[in-house]
């Protein structure tokens, strides 16, 4: 561990992964202030900008970005009771109350030291476990390796929203997408009846499609809605002592946030609502929650916050993307050559440690800007949603041509924009297709391995206690949400 940190340390001191840290700070914070630009959203506009980075520089970017985008959706949440990300709906629903009481200095000073504190906490926890996580992985094989991603596939349950059988279509929809190309055994072409298809559907302009592109169109949709004026601007300054009596608060609510969000799939929304839900049981007052309890808003923003180092630990260690964001960052080190999992610290210790040196480095500089720049950010939530639609569209088709320097990719931007819009119509959700599109491919290649490897003997996946486990815990994870809705 301690020779990981050193490798990082030369590769972060360095006046590019500073600049980085910086920039990766600010989008975050703009684009977490507009309501409709989540965390996925931010980092797959900006991937094709790091192409021309190192894989420390650009990593550095993107997760920087991720932990600012997840803190400031709490400022329009607090101000306007619009949540930036969908996390902050949990925030907004003490924060905006104590925001109508005059309170909301106090608010957003809480919701930023709240995050600071749930966001170290949690990194602390994720360089203890990470390494422990990955070593245990080592031993993987073939069908090892696909029963983990056979586990990382049912996680769909978790990403789904309401309906798992739509969660499943979108699933599947991902699937047969990912099989397009050359087949990566035989060499066959599969499905393909153009030539920029011979390397299969690729992979960003395909996610800048389902996440940003199809927020454009549903922000034109809504684009005559009224913003929500703020006469009165807050003073943040001199009211650190405030979280003293909410010490207990705020450990509870790290630990929560990390454990929940190390299972993949379970995210910042989950993370918050659990840790809001404890809180409020272990309350005093628990009547108070929802008219302007401080306790929920330091519980919610807490744990949502937390949950980023959470979501990081099965990507750096298991190659299992823990949340929408961490598959983006999963195609983004894949971009890069870099391949997540259990040999990421033994071949590319320099990524995980660097990832570990910024997070908590970062974080003081990121709770001065929140608390410098609140009157900047809410501005920034006053921006017409016209004005923003037309500035992501633009960055959406550039960040697309530019990822393959050929106009196909921005046809597959456009056809998986259409289709991320009508899915929102009929509410899929696009997560469980970036699930299968990050997997699709894992899943393959390691079974049909995995059964040459053993003359086409399927018990092979049954013989291996590993996959033996990640089948089960696989199928749990599956049939726990269906026995649920049948009780």
């Amino acid at each position: 561990m301690l020779s990981g940190f050193l490798v990082a340390l030369h590769e972060v001191a360095s006046w590019n992964v500073a600049l980085a840290m910086g920039l990766g700070m600010l989008i975050g914070y703009a684009l977490g202030s507009i309501p409709g630009l989540t965390s996925s959203i931010g980092i797959a506009l900006i991937v094709p900008f790091t192409f021309t980075m190192s894989p420390v520089v650009s990593i550095v970017l993107l997760v920087t970005l991720y932990m600012a985008t997840e803190y400031a959706g709490a400022i329009p949440a607090i101000l306007v009771n619009t949540p930036g990300v969908p996390a902050a709906a949990v925030t907004a629903l003490d924060g905006y109350p104590m925001r109508l009481r005059g309170e909301a200095g106090t608010a957003l000073t809480m919701s930023i030291l709240s995050a600071a504190f749930g966001s170290i906490t949690s990194t602390l926890l994720l360089i203890v476990s990470a390494t422990y996580m990955a070593s245990f992985a080592l031993a993987f094989g073939p069908s090892e390796y696909f029963g983990l991603a056979a586990l990382g596939l049912s996680l769909v349950s978790s990403l789904s929203g309401e309906s798992m059988l739509k969660g499943f279509l979108g699933l599947f929809f991902g699937l047969a997408v990912g099989v397009i190309g050359i087949d990566p055994l035989d060499g066959v072409a599969r499905y393909v009846f153009t030539d920029g298809l011979l390397s299969g559907v690729t992979f960003l302009p395909a996610l800048i499609g389902l996440f940003a592109l199809s927020s454009v169109f549903t922000m034109i949709e809504k684009s005559g809605a009224k913003v929500v004026p703020l006469h009165h601007l807050p003073s943040v300054s001199g009211q650190f002592g405030l979280m003293r009596p909410y010490l207990r608060v705020l450990a509870r609510s790290s630990l929560v946030g990390y454990l929940v969000s190390v299972i993949p799939g379970h995210g910042a929304v989950i993370s918050a609502v659990v840790s809001y839900g404890v809180q409020k049981r272990l309350s005093r007052n628990p009547d108070s929650f929802g008219k302007g309890n401080p306790e929920g808003l330091i519980a919610a923003e807490t744990a949502a916050n937390a949950s980023v180092p959470g979501a990081l630990a099965p990507m750096l260690s298991l190659g299992i993307p823990g949340s929408a964001s961490t598959a983006i960052l999963i195609g983004a080190l894949t971009l890069h050559g870099v391949q997540p999992g259990p040999l990421l610290f033994a071949k590319n210790p320099e990524i995980p440690y660097s990832i570990f040196i910024a997070m908590l480095v970062t974080m003081p500089f990121m709770v001065a800007v929140g608390l410098g720049g609140v009157r900047l950010w809410v501005k920034v939530t006053q921006v017409p949603r016209s004005i923003i639609a037309a500035l992501v569209c633009a960055m959406c088709l550039l960040g697309s041509y530019a990822s393959q320097n050929d106009v196909f990719a921005i046809w597959i931007t456009v056809f998986f924009g259409i289709v991320g819009y009508l899915m929102k119509k009929i509410a899929i959700e696009p997560a469980p297709i970036v699930l299968a599109l990050v997997l699709g491919y894992l899943t393959e290649s390691n079974f049909r391995r995995a059964l040459l490897g053993s003359g086409g003997d399927f018990t092979v996946f049954v013989t291996h206690p590993i996959s033996l486990g990640c089948l089960v815990l696989a199928a749990g994870v599956l049939l726990l949400p269906l026995i649920r809705m049948k009780r």
